[in-house]
């Protein structure tokens, strides 16, 4: 065992009491034999020209400039609101205890009045600081956010319902599993359908930044990234999770199962047009009860997957797929 340390009046001492050389001999100590001394600390003058300089850039970026006053969402409040919106629909699952009887509906009151509060702030920094951002004056910014948070947080049994049928899908799908727990404490694919719910039903509400904010959480621990947008039927199963991206109009129907790697995405367009086609239909559509092995591609708007087809691994598919169709590469 390494002989035990104890702090001295200068810092640590060694074995025994001895006292190690204070900060400025140890320094002294680690530049012996170095030719070249250390270079003193410059001037702090030259940073003023450089803050002059960006102060500069930040006036001629109209779009990411931050009005005086305002604030926006916070990364750090979005993932505690989803922890407890977790722990709303599985409870007991996200790492809290959890109680029974009557300390349990008092426990589920205080997370409600928790999120509620938290999701409030959070909605209301989005909408505000887009509405300062092309000039509106904001004034219903409070009334939107009051109704949207109250309208999703009543909608929150009907959210668990659709996850519970996310998770049996999952348990049923996938013959490693050892149970639904297991589905809901490890697997990365409904963890990142259960955030996607939430998103998807706030955007859908008239949320903005926070939904995305909320889906790029789940896609940083979970490698699934799934747009906000999308529209998702019920029951579907992502098995493994990495590399997945579902984009924003992609429509995906019920009992579906996807596997790790696949790209559900649009064509690319010529430089200058992607905005042109911002609100237009730009990714698949796949139907109920489609397989989509693992690094399939399927690209475009117009491209729809018919029920029950089976896209095989590596596929690269920019045209419709008949129902029942099997493609390979």
């Amino acid at each position: 065992m390494c002989p035990a340390m104890s702090h001295g009046p200068l810092g640590l001492e060694g074995p025994e009491g001895a006292h190690l050389p204070p900060p400025a001999d140890l320094l002294a100590a680690g530049t012996r034999g170095i030719s070249r001394p250390m270079e003193p600390l410059r001037s702090s003058a030259p940073h003023i020209e450089l803050v002059d300089r960006l102060l500069d850039s930040y006036r001629q970026e109209g779009p990411l400039q931050i009005q005086a006053g305002h604030e926006l969402p916070s990364f750090e409040e979005v993932r505690l609101i989803l922890h407890t919106l977790r722990e709303l629909v599985f409870p007991g699952y996200s790492g809290e205890s959890h109680p029974t009887g009557g300390a349990l509906r008092a426990a589920v009151a205080a997370r409600i009045a928790d999120v509620q509060m938290r999701l409030q702030r959070q909605v209301f920094r989005g909408l505000h600081h887009r509405c300062k951002a092309v000039g509106a004056d904001c004034v219903h910014c409070e009334e939107r956010t009051a109704a949207i948070v109250a309208t999703f947080l009543d909608d929150l049994p009907g959210l668990r319902h659709k996850l519970l049928a996310d998770v049996r899908a999952a348990y049923e799908g996938d013959p490693a599993a050892t149970g639904t727990d297991e589905v809901v404490f490890s697997y990365p694919g409904p963890q990142a359908i259960t955030v996607y719910r939430f998103a998807h039903r706030i955007l859908e509400l008239g949320a903005v930044i926070v939904p995305r904010m909320m889906t790029e959480q789940a896609h940083a621990t979970t490698g699934v990234d799934i747009h906000p947008g999308a529209t998702i039927g019920e029951a579907l199963f992502i098995d493994h999770g990495t590399g997945i991206v579902i984009g924003e109009t992609t429509v995906i129907g019920d009992r579906v199962r996807i596997y790790q790697g696949v790209t559900l995405g649009a064509l690319s367009l010529p430089t200058g047009k992607a905005r042109l086609l911002s609100q237009k239909k730009r990714h698949p559509t796949i139907e109920d009860e489609v397989i989509i092995y693992a690094n399939a591609t399927i690209l475009g708007g117009d491209t729809v997957i018919g029920q029950g087809a089976v896209i095989g691994g590596n596929a690269f598919i920019t045209e419709s797929v008949p129902a029942g169709a099997r493609r390979s590469v």
